[in-house]
């Protein structure tokens, strides 16, 4: 496995489940329990245990041979709401739930809603990056919401016509936040960054379809504007700068969002997004075959989820072998890496698996490729 730059062979998406205690003092923020001391919260004792908990996580990473390290986004009380909610004037609405799990419950859709024209500001994710950074000689990757999920779950309506009575000019506003943002991190050493976007799945998923026309948007129309959107953010991007995007199709409490093959939108994505790899999850029957891996060009990295972050059970290491062969076919093996297919913990409480259940899923991961990719 001596690929040494990213993606390697052996990788995660980021979010990892979060200790108990990490858990206790959340909960305790999120149900506005004050410090019994000072009459306020106690968002500065949760900050050093925040660091304490990050700190054993970078071991825990090491520790099963992962060579790309993140903070297992424990600073979060979700994947996209606190990026989001660090724009002037956002704030993030619950609609309609869209996340379902197997028995058909349902979760509510956080979604992001703006009401000021959008002006870059203080960095977002800088100081949780230099953190870990300063903790690992290993590669610390930076793990960004995609801007496009500043529209997708909510549409023209979550974002100001006043403000904004033309959508270019949102479009336009939001890239240059992270533009500068990609810059900030850039200065700090950064040299991997992953863009986490469920736009480009939804618009895999029938149903999903069905939903955006009813709202008056074109799927097809849609698929041009995201890329549009994404590229625009990527833009200015500093050299040497390698720059991943997950293509999630929603990951909560072992909920998932969308499903549907890739065909939708590979022939187009996989050729005009301007990102040197792509994370896509395979975990399960939803994600429909490896034909579409055939659209990716060949100077692109495919990171493929085949081991499921949602369920407990240990996934056979020769299937996955095997599942890896299969995608093959379609790109060269030396073209393909290997991942969960997402997060542990896209948001706070977690999916319904235990941390040894996580440690023997990234253990299994890293000696699958250290087995298949000797030689690099």
């Amino acid at each position: 496995m001596s690929k040494l730059t990213p993606p390697f062979r052996a990788e995660h998406v980021g979010s990892l489940l979060r200790p108990k205690a990490l858990l206790d003092a959340r909960e305790k923020i999120e149900g506005n329990v004050y410090d019994e001391h000072d009459g306020s919260l106690a968002l500065h004792k949760l900050k050093s245990l925040e660091d304490d908990c990050i700190t054993a996580a970078i071991k825990l990473q090491e520790d099963v041979g992962l060579q790309v390290i993140t903070d297992g986004e424990f600073r979060r009380r979700s994947w996209l709401q606190d990026f989001m909610l660090e724009l002037n004037g956002a704030s993030v609405k619950f609609i309609e739930g869209t996340f379902v799990d197997e028995g058909g419950h349902k979760l509510p859709t956080p979604t992001p809603h703006f009401n000021e024209k959008l002006q870059p500001g203080k960095s977002i994710c800088t100081k949780s990056f230099a953190f870990v950074d300063n903790r690992t000689n290993r590669t610390a990757k930076a793990t960004l919401p995609s801007p496009n999920m500043a529209h997708v779950f909510g549409g023209r309506k979550a974002i100001s016509d006043t403000v904004y009575p033309d959508l270019d000019e949102f479009w336009s506003d939001l890239a240059a936040i992270y533009r500068q943002e990609l810059i900030e991190l850039a200065k700090l050493g950064c040299k991997y960054v992953q863009i986490d976007d469920c736009a480009f799945t939804m618009l895999l998923d029938e149903d999903m379809r069905g939903r955006l026309k009813e709202r008056g948007d074109d799927p097809d129309a849609l698929l041009e504007t995201y890329i549009h959107a994404l590229n625009l953010a990527l833009r200015d991007r500093p050299e040497g700068m390698v720059v991943a995007t997950h293509m999630c199709r929603g990951n909560n409490r072992g909920h998932w969002l969308a499903s549907g093959g890739y065909d939708f939108v590979a022939e187009k994505l996989f050729s005009q997004l301007n990102v040197d790899a792509y994370f896509l999850e395979y975990e399960s029957s939803r994600a429909g075959t490896f034909e579409p891996l055939r659209f990716m060009p060949k100077d692109k990295t495919v990171v493929l989820g085949i081991v499921s972050s949602k369920l407990p059970e240990l996934e056979d290491s020769n299937e996955v072998k095997q599942r890896l062969d299969d995608a093959s076919t379609y790109i060269p093996m030396e073209n393909l890496c290997l991942s969960p297919q997402c997060g542990f913990a896209s948001m706070y409480l977690g999916n319904p698996v235990t941390v040894d259940d996580q440690r023997k899923k990234l253990s299994m991961i890293v000696e699958i490729a250290e087995d298949l990719w000797r030689d690099g």
